[in-house]
């Protein structure tokens, strides 16, 4: 087996976080694909609370959720995928309030 120039090596064991990762992408997909094709959305939630993206991205999509200056979240969901994303909007303008005072 290689290894990377950092001295980790390839090929061991996918991390707690990828198998989790996966598993959850394969639930939204699973609940997606039980649902009725014109009842399909591909975007909810899966294990309750952690949202899921399929759908094509937008440019509006993408402003709403890695550009939101005036939302009250830090986090909002993915654009495409499983997960969060961080708000940078929202970032900035909470680093520049602190920075102000």
């Amino acid at each position: 087996m290689g290894s990377h120039k950092d001295g980790t090596k390839r090929g061991g064991p996918p991390s707690l976080f990828k198998l989790v990762m996966f598993a959850l992408v394969v639930a939204a997909v699973t609940k997606e694909l039980q649902k009725d094709p014109a009842e399909r959305e591909w975007h909810g939630t899966v294990a309750g609370f952690v949202p899921y993206e399929f759908r094509i991205p937008t440019i509006q999509r993408v402003k709403e959720r890695v550009w939101d200056p005036e939302g009250e979240h830090f986090l909002s969901p993915h654009v495409f995928g499983v997960g969060w994303t961080v708000n940078l909007g929202r970032v900035v303008t909470v680093v520049r309030e602190r920075l102000a005072d």
